[in-house]
């Protein structure tokens, strides 16, 4: 009797010891190869730290430019204008016309303020659903199937194995990145959230789900679908101020700008600093990942004489 009690605890013990040596093999650290010693340092000194939270651990994460290039043009504007070109382009009947409207005012107007968006989910409007998703996902595998930062891949791996959420929040069409994001990064579908519109008639409808995604609206949008304090936010731009302040631990900028020194009504908290400026002053953590122009593809984005968006070479973290 006592040798069978010796032997249950010390199968108790091992199963206890078992257990705790899978859960440390689990949620181990995986050096980012690309990133330097002291970024590495920081993030993994981070990630041991939430070992102890039994809560929800989230990480929320810009798209455009923070897990994925934006040079030389956005996807979301590179995939609607060829849409545009190939089906509507030329054309003198009334919902051709309609749309080119639409595409004039996108073209003529500012490319990121928040008429800028509604634009963009108005030309989209009276397609389905999964045929959004199509231009979307047609769009990425003929231009831009490389840009996925690996940095940012290795990242992602490192926060799942630490049990985190994983969230995408973009100010692009939601339902134009949805499919080739989950397709490439595995993250669930419901955990990609971009401007919404209401689904009527299984089409796509002009009217917006509030709050849209862009500057605050991003803030809101993480308090009203996520409904949870991330523990990590990743951005590249003053777009993704207000987001990232919402991060209660680590705040991670990618390929910030150095140049353009924020200032007007807009501005918010980053007004008289550069982005890069902003967050060395408040604790950000800077990396930076290659996005360049790659392969020889004709944009219509440029055809339609849109600017290129600034590259970024790489650079030492």
């Amino acid at each position: 009797m006592r040798l069978k009690k010796i032997l249950r605890k010390a199968l108790l013990i091992g199963g206890f010891s078992l257990a705790f040596i899978g859960i440390s093999l689990a949620q181990s650290y995986h050096q980012i190869s690309g990133w330097d010693q002291t970024v590495n340092q920081r993030i993994e000194s981070f990630l041991n730290s939430t070992r102890i939270i039994k809560e929800r651990k989230v990480a929320v994460f810009d798209c455009d430019g923070t897990l994925f290039g934006q040079a030389p043009y956005y996807l979301a504007d590179e995939a609607i204008y060829q849409f545009a070109k190939e089906t509507y382009a030329n054309k003198r009947d009334s919902l051709s016309k309609a749309k080119m409207a639409i595409i004039d005012a996108m073209l003529h107007g500012d490319n990121v303020g928040i008429n800028y968006v509604k634009n963009r989910i108005a030309f989209l409007a009276g397609l389905t659903p999964d045929e959004v998703k199509t231009i979307g996902k047609n769009c990425f595998h003929e231009k831009y199937q490389r840009k996925f930062y690996p940095e940012m891949r290795e990242l992602l791996a490192n926060l799942q194995a630490y049990g985190f959420e994983i969230w995408v929040l973009s100010a692009s069409p939601e339902l134009l990145y949805q499919q080739f994001v989950q397709e490439n990064l595995g993250i669930p579908a419901d955990r990609i959230l971009g401007v919404k519109s209401v689904v009527n008639q299984h089409k796509v409808t002009d009217q917006l789900v509030y709050p849209i995604p862009q500057d605050a609206g991003k803030a809101d949008a993480i308090q009203t679908f996520i409904k949870a304090r991330p523990l990590f936010v990743g951005g590249n731009s003053r777009g993704d101020l207000e987001m990232m302040n919402e991060s209660v631990g680590l705040k991670l900028i990618v390929n910030p700008d150095n140049e353009k020194v924020e200032k007007g009504p807009d501005a918010g908290a980053m007004k008289g600093y550069t982005v890069k400026g902003y967050w060395d002053a408040h604790d950000g953590l800077t990396v930076y990942c290659q996005d360049i122009p790659e392969g020889d593809y004709t944009y219509i984005t440029k055809e339609w004489g849109i600017p290129a968006n600034k590259s970024h070479a790489k650079k030492s973290n």
